[in-house]
């Protein structure tokens, strides 16, 4: 296995890096198109999310591996590699294995033991198999992190360790007040129809809000959220809610009228300035409206619609690069929570004792992944000693009818099984051995020796391999 990871992530990089490298749909299937052009790797994917970039590749040489995956993420992140390279990090083999299993359970997320990540996994592969650049490493590698992600949120408590980033934010925003209590009866704009943007609006229905107006580039995908969350037994099965679409050019007066704003969109740009949060909050104070002339005038009139905590507009930004005008963090009534304050908040979070046992879990799928995979490795060797085994008894069962012509259907029936049991009882031992022998750390060298001592032709072996790695079109867990 010569798997290699290089990435950053919110460990070990400041937000304004992070916003710098995100990476789009498209640069992201160029960046594994010039992977595979790049003569260290083989296969490769890659692993974006608001928090992480990670680019897994098999690579079959490490320093040059190393070299040239830094220098393609600098080039498709538009981050100078001097820059960038301070931030990076570099895990090979089975520490590489390690660190895609602690993300997919959730140990290396902002907020310990989420689940998004497992969905954000899925998608990595996904687009690995549908570009060709996934191949069976990669394929097996990420199958696995799926299934170990699985059985750390099934066979433990690591769900309680941490919620998921919109609830976390969502906490971050409503404070000491339950999120429930909090977001009753509010009017909710959600900036985008991605996963995230939708979680964060089914989230929200299930918590009590009123009303949730989405916004997005493709108004029709706008429409599908909108119809989900108002379907019977959807995210707000219970009467009073409402949910509509509109255009992105509506933006501004939905901004005038809500409580809270969720953004989660692709864009490079920012989608709502300080300006315009402004310029909303005033309609809001020509409206006549009691919260936003508090925040306008500070002269706050009595009356249910001035709140206890002078916030009148809460903004949730989970977009990387960020959606939201950080200078509204100075704007008078705004709460504003992004990655940023969520990195700072979360940094405080207690750790669930479940974390000791999925890193246990870790551990032990980490060993179980590695002696499989050297395993097989020696499958093809295997495969192609017994290629040669069988050519070598037709050939002999060739030769005998040659000079004994006259024995009859049964007679060389019964010779060729006697003469195929007998190499098949002198290869089992050795061949179940040298299996068992390759699963351990190092066992590798086995193949090997298989190779040379039977003489084996390098190209029945290769041809094996090429066969064993070609990829069926398998689909993710």
């Amino acid at each position: 296995m010569s798997l290699l990871v290089v990435g950053l992530s919110h460990r070990s990089a400041p937000v304004s890096v992070l916003e710098r490298a995100a990476l789009t749909a498209d640069a992201q299937a160029k960046l594994l198109h010039d992977t595979l052009a790049a003569e260290p790797a083989t296969e490769a994917t890659v692993l974006a999310t608001c928090n992480r970039i990670e680019l897994y590749a098999d690579v079959d040489k490490f320093h040059a591996g190393v070299a040239e995956l830094s220098t393609l993420l600098a080039r498709h992140t538009g981050v100078g590699l001097d820059d960038l390279t301070p931030h990076l990090y570099v895990h090979y083999e089975d520490r590489a294995v390690h660190h895609l299993f602690s993300v997919a359970c959730g140990l290396d997320s902002m907020v310990v033991g989420e689940g998004q990540i497992l969905g954000q996994i899925k998608d990595a592969l996904a687009l690995g198999q549908e570009l060709h650049t996934a191949g069976r490493l990669l394929n097996d590698l990420f199958q696995q992190a799926l299934r170990v992600g699985k059985r750390a949120h099934s066979e433990t408590g690591i769900d309680k360790a941490g919620q998921s980033l919109v609830t976390f934010g969502l906490e971050q925003l409503a404070r000491d007040t339950p999120v429930a209590d909090w977001a009753a009866g509010k009017r909710v704009l959600v900036i985008g129809a991605g996963s995230m943007s939708s979680l964060a609006a089914a989230t929200l229905a299930r918590a009590g809000v009123a009303h949730v107006a989405v916004a997005n580039r493709t108004v029709e995908r706008a429409r599908r959220l909108a119809a989900i969350l108002t379907e019977p037994g959807g995210p707000a099965a219970r009467g009073g809610f409402t949910a509509s679409a509109v255009e992105m050019t509506a933006v501004g007066d939905e901004l005038s009228r809500a409580d809270v704003v969720v953004s989660c969109t692709g864009a490079t740009g920012l989608v709502l300035t300080a300006d315009a949060i402004r310029l909303a909050l005033a309609a809001r104070a020509d409206a006549g409206r009691a919260d936003a002339l508090c925040a306008v005038d500070e002269t706050c009139p009595d009356g249910p619609a001035a709140p206890a905590d002078g916030v009148v507009l809460a903004l949730l930004d989970l977009a990387m690069p960020r959606d939201i005008d950080a200078a509204a963090h100075a704007v008078a009534g705004v709460r504003l929570v992004d990655i940023e304050s969520l990195a700072e908040a979360s940094a405080d979070a207690p750790m669930a004792a479940d974390v000791d046992q999925v890193r246990s879990i870790v551990s032990d799928e980490v060993a179980a992944f590695g002696a499989a995979q050297r395993a097989a490795h020696i499958t093809p060797t295997v495969v192609a000693l017994r290629t040669m085994a069988a050519d070598v008894v037709a050939g002999e069962i060739a030769r005998l009818d040659g000079r004994l012509p006259d024995l009859d259907d049964k007679q060389r029936a019964e010779i060729t099984q006697t003469v195929r049991r007998v190499v098949d009882k002198l290869l089992h031992a050795p061949t179940v051995r040298v299996k068992e022998l390759a699963s351990t750390p190092g066992g590798a060298g086995y193949a090997d020796a298989l190779r040379e001592l039977f003489d084996l032709d390098p190209q029945a072996v290769a041809a094996v391999s090429r066969a064993d790695t070609r990829d069926p079109g398998r689909e993710p867990a």
